[in-house]
C-alpha cells in the first residue's frame, strides 16, 4: 500500500476491512425466502464494478444492497454495525432504484429526447456521492445479461431504458467497457434480426479481434520503439452496436467499413504524431480516401487526430488514430467530448462542465473523497429534477415551485392549478421542490390565476418563463374586468395604507400613465403589481411641494436628522400624533399644542382638520429630517384565526422587512371567532410598510391586515 493509500485510509471513516466484515455479516445470516438469490447478485455485481476502482466502502454496499432492496433486510437494521458504516452508500443506491421510464413510454413519443435527457442529469443530481451511479449501471447491466430467457416484453422494456438512459450515461462517464456491453445487449433485444446478421457477417468471434487488436499493438510499439517516439497504445474491436450505427450513418455496407478494428496512438507532441503517421504507412498501405488531418484542419469543435485506415494482419483493415496527450485530453473531456460528438445536439456549457468534473472524479489516480461536496453545492444548485405521477421527469430552475412544474407540464395546468401534492402531502404553492420529488397539481375547472403568483417577493414562481404565462393570461382578459379588478387592486392598497384621499390621477401619472382607468387597467392585466402604487405614493410625497405655505420665512436652526423639521420656530419638543401616526414620505403638518409642545399630523388627519379650523393659528409648517435610516411608528391590525406559532411568524416576517416591533396587543373577538392583534411597529417608508402587509397577508390564518388610522 502506497503512502497516499496509508493516508486515505486514515482518513476515511470506513474500517480497514469493511468488505469482508460485510461478506461475513451476510453470511451468517439465517437462511430466508430470497436470500441465496440476493447475495448472488450482490456478488455479480461486485464483479462487474471491481475493474473501476471504487472504495471499498461502496464495494461494500454493492454486497448488501440487493438485500435492502428486496426487503430480506430491514432498514432498521443500517443502525447496526457493519451496515452503519457504509449506510450513507446504501440509502443512495436505494434513492437510485427508484427512478426508471415510465412504464409506458416509446421511443419516439412526445418529449422522449427531453425525458431521457433529463432522467439521465436526475441521477446524477440526486445522490451525493455520483460514483454510485455506476453501481446502478452494472446493476442494470446484470439484468441485462440475465434476460436471455426471459419472454421478449420484458427484455424490450430493458432494452428500451438502456439505450436511453444507462448506455449514454456510462459513455458520459467514461466506463467503456459497461457502455460497449449495455449497447450491445439492448441492440440485441430490440432488434434481434439485425444483430445476428451482423454478427453472422464478421465471420470472426469477439475474442479472435481482440487478440488480432493485441498482435496489431505489438508490432506497431515494437515499431515506434526503434524509432525512440514514446507512445501509448490502445486497441478495441468495434461491438457490434457501434458498426451498425456507423453503417445507418454512413449508409455502407459491412465491406465498407474500415474501422471494425481499432488502434489509437498517443504521443508526446504534433512531430510525433506526423512521425508515427509515418510509420506506420510503412508498416501497412493505406487506403486511398481515408485518410483525415484533423490536426491541419481541426473539427468545428476544435477536435484534432490523425485519422488513417491501412490493410494490416492478415489483409484485415484497420483505423488507426494518432494524437498528443493534449489533444486526446480536449477530445475526452474538453469541447470535442466523444460522447457529445456520439450523441449529437448541443448540451449547456454548465452541463458540460458537471460531466467533465464528474468524469475526472472517477478517475482511478483521483482521491476525489474531498471534492464529493462540490457536486452537491457547486453543480446541481442551478436545477432540481421532479417527477410527475406518470413518471415523467421535470427539469426546473433552482428554487422551483409547484406552479413551476405545474406551467412546465402545460400552460393550462398553471392556470387551473388550485394547490398540489409532493411526495403525498399537501404543501403550499410557495414550497421548494426538492431533486426527486413526485409532484400532483390539483387543479380546478377553470383558468383563474392570481395576481399575487407575479411578485417575486411572495416567492409564488421562480421561472421567468412561468411568470410570462400568468402576466399574459391576465393581459389576455376583457378591458372592462381587467379595469374592475385593477380598480379593486388600488382601492385595496390605498386601504391598507390608510390613504384614501389621495389624488389617484397622480398616482397614474407617476407610474406613466394617462389616468386612473389606465392604471387600473394595466393592474388588472398584471404589467403592474400592487407594489408599485406604494412607490408611486413615496416618490409623489416625496416631490410634492408643501400644501401649506410658511405663515413668516427666517432661517432654520439645524435638526436633529432623525426628527422633523419645524419652520419658523426653532429646536422645539415635537411628538407624533397617535391619531393618524404619520410615516415618510407622506405630508405632515405641525400643530402646536397647550404643554406638549407641537404635535406631528398627516395633513389629511381627520382630527388635525378639525384643529386647524377652530385654531388656524396653531398650525405650522414641518417638514421630515434628511435621514434614510430613520425609523417611524405605525399602527397595524391584524385579523386571524389562531393557531401555534402565529406570534412567532408574525415577527419573522416584520423581522425580514426590517420592521421594529414594538407593541403587540390581542384579543378575540367571539362573534367572528378571530384574534384581533393590534401592531405598533416601526418602518422606513411607504413601501416598506406596503411589503410588509403583503408578507402577513400571506400567513396561514391570516385573514387581512390594514394600517389603523
Amino acid at each position: 500500500m502506497s503512502a497516499s493509500d496509508v493516508e486515505k485510509k486514515a482518513n476515511s471513516d470506513e474500517p480497514d476491512d469493511i468488505v469482508a466484515e460485510v461478506r461475513r455479516y451476510l453470511a451468517g445470516l439465517p437462511d430466508k425466502p430470497g436470500l441465496t438469490a440476493a447475495r448472488l447478485e450482490g456478488e455479480q455485481i461486485a464483479a462487474i464494478i471491481e475493474p473501476l476502482g471504487l472504495p471499498d466502502g461502496i464495494v461494500a454496499a454493492v454486497y448488501a444492497y440487493p438485500l435492502i432492496r428486496d426487503d430480506i433486510l430491514k432498514s432498521k437494521l443500517l443502525q447496526n454495525k457493519p451496515l452503519q458504516d457504509i449506510s450513507r452508500y446504501l440509502l443512495g443506491l436505494q434513492q437510485l432504484d427508484q427512478f426508471s421510464l415510465p412504464g409506458n413510454w416509446q421511443p419516439g413519443d412526445a418529449l422522449a429526447a427531453q425525458q431521457s435527457e433529463a432522467l439521465r442529469k436526475m441521477l446524477l443530481a440526486v445522490v451525493s456521492d455520483v460514483r454510485l451511479v455506476l453501481v446502478r449501471i452494472a446493476e442494470q447491466l446484470l439484468r441485462l445479461r440475465e434476460a436471455r430467457n426471459d419472454s421478449r416484453k420484458v427484455q424490450q422494456a430493458l432494452a428500451i431504458e438502456t439505450r436511453e438512459i444507462f448506455a449514454p450515461l456510462a459513455n458520459r462517464l467514461g466506463v467503456w467497457q459497461l457502455k460497449w456491453e449495455l449497447e450491445d445487449y439492448a441492440f440485441r433485444y430490440l432488434d434481434p434480426d439485425t444483430y445476428r446478421e451482423i454478427a453472422r457477417a464478421l465471420k470472426e468471434k469477439r475474442t479472435e479481434r481482440e487478440r488480432f487488436i493485441e498482435a496489431v499493438k505489438a508490432e506497431l510499439h515494437a515499431e515506434l520503439t526503434q524509432h525512440s517516439i514514446q507512445a501509448e497504445i490502445s486497441g478495441r474491436p468495434k461491438h457490434i452496436y457501434s458498426i451498425w450505427r456507423k453503417m445507418q450513418r454512413k449508409d455502407r455496407g459491412l465491406d465498407s467499413l474500415y474501422d471494425i478494428r481499432a488502434v489509437r496512438i498517443l504521443v508526446e507532441d504534433v512531430k510525433d504524431c506526423y512521425a508515427a503517421l509515418g510509420i506506420v504507412h510503412n508498416i501497412w498501405s493505406y487506403i486511398p480516401g481515408e485518410f483525415d488531418d484533423y490536426i491541419a484542419n481541426p473539427k468545428e469543435n476544435d477536435y484534432r487526430s490523425l485519422h488513417t485506415a491501412v490493410i494490416g494482419p492478415e489483409g484485415k483493415t484497420v483505423e488507426i488514430q494518432i494524437r498528443s496527450h493534449e489533444m486526446h485530453n480536449h477530445a475526452e473531456l474538453g469541447v470535442a467530448a466523444h460522447w457529445r460528438y456520439k450523441e449529437g445536439g448541443n448540451a449547456p456549457a454548465a452541463f458540460d462542465q458537471k460531466i467533465r468534473f464528474l468524469r475526472q472524479l472517477l478517475e482511478p489516480t483521483d482521491g476525489g473523497a474531498d471534492l464529493l461536496e462540490q457536486i452537491r453545492d457547486d453543480f446541481f444548485e442551478d436545477r432540481v429534477y421532479a417527477v410527475s405521477p406518470k413518471g415523467d421527469i421535470v427539469e426546473l430552475p433552482a428554487n422551483a415551485t409547484p406552479l413551476d412544474f405545474a406551467y412546465h407540464v402545460h400552460t393550462q395546468v398553471g392556470h387551473r392549478c388550485r394547490g398540489a401534492k409532493i411526495n403525498g402531502r399537501i404543501v403550499p404553492l410557495t414550497h421548494h421542490v426538492q431533486n426527486g420529488d413526485k409532484v400532483e397539481i390539483i387543479t380546478g375547472s377553470q383558468s383563474q390565476p392570481s395576481r399575487d403568483w407575479l411578485s417575486p417577493k411572495l416567492g409564488y414562481i421562480a421561472g421567468a418563463g412561468s411568470r410570462a404565462k400568468v402576466r399574459n393570461w391576465f393581459r389576455h382578459q376583457d378591458r372592462d374586468q381587467h379595469l374592475r379588478q385593477g380598480r379593486e387592486i388600488l382601492d385595496r392598497e390605498l386601504a391598507r395604507l390608510n390613504e384614501k384621499r389621495v389624488a389617484t390621477d397622480d398616482i397614474a401619472k407617476k407610474l406613466k400613465h394617462k389616468d386612473t382607468a389606465a392604471l387600473c387597467i394595466s393592474l388588472g392585466a398584471g404589467d403592474l403589481t400592487s407594489a408599485s402604487i406604494a412607490s408611486a405614493l413615496q416618490n409623489l410625497r416625496t416631490s410634492k411641494p408643501p400644501l401649506l405655505k410658511p405663515r413668516r420665512s427666517s432661517r432654520r436652526k439645524a435638526t436633529k436628522p432623525d426628527s422633523p423639521t419645524v419652520a419658523g420656530v426653532g429646536d422645539l419638543l415635537c411628538n407624533f400624533a397617535r391619531c393618524c401616526r404619520p410615516v415618510p414620505p407622506e405630508s405632515i403638518v405641525g400643530y402646536i399644542t397647550q404643554g406638549r409642545g407641537v404635535t406631528i399630523h398627516r395633513q389629511d388627519c381627520g382630527n388635525f382638520l378639525g384643529l386647524k379650523k377652530r385654531s388656524p393659528e396653531r398650525v405650522l409648517e414641518t417638514s421630515w429630517g434628511a435621514s434614510d435610516s430613520s425609523a417611524y411608528p405605525v399602527d397595524l391590525s391584524l385579523h386571524a384565526f389562531d393557531r401555534n406559532g402565529l406570534i412567532r411568524d408574525i415577527t419573522s416576517v416584520l423581522a425580514d422587512e426590517n420592521a421594529n416591533v414594538l407593541n403587540i396587543q390581542s384579543h378575540t373577538d367571539k362573534k367572528s371567532m378571530q384574534v384581533i392583534m393590534d401592531l405598533r411597529v416601526e418602518i422606513q417608508d411607504l413601501p416598506s410598510l406596503s411589503s410588509a402587509i403583503n408578507r402577513l397577508e400571506q400567513l396561514t390564518n391570516v385573514v387581512s391586515v390594514r394600517r389603523k388610522a
